[in-house]
């Protein structure tokens, strides 16, 4: 078996002021837990992160305001890092994703130790 290394699966969506009802937030979070049961199964599971909606941000002038950045209409929205064999099995793992089936994205990125 060649050697597993990191890669971290980068979740970003649209935000919007639209409450989900219910139901459509229990269909997420089985959606999400089948999701990260399956990744842990195969004991591929790392870490596993959802962003909250409280924050703050700090600019190169050290400026601070409230909020989160959004960028091209996405924000950022939690991670996953997840053990593979290359980038190329990373990705067969993400499109399981459930932020796909939401219109959010997927960034798989390798993780380089410091």
């Amino acid at each position: 078996m060649n050697s597993l290394n990191e890669y971290m699966l980068i979740f970003r969506y649209e935000p919007t002021n639209e409450e989900p009802t219910k139901e459509q937030l229990e269909e997420m979070e089985k959606s999400w837990g089948n999701f990260i049961e399956h990744v842990a199964m195969q004991g591929k599971l790392v870490s596993t992160h959802q962003l909250g909606f409280d924050g703050k941000i700090i600019s190169a002038d050290k400026s601070l305001s409230d909020g989160f950045y959004i960028s091209e209409g996405q924000t950022l929205g939690g991670n996953m890092v997840l053990k593979a064999e290359s980038i190329d099995d990373a990705v067969v793992m993400a499109e399981k994703c459930p932020i796909l089936f939401m219109g959010g994205t997927v960034e798989i990125r390798n993780i380089v130790p410091m």
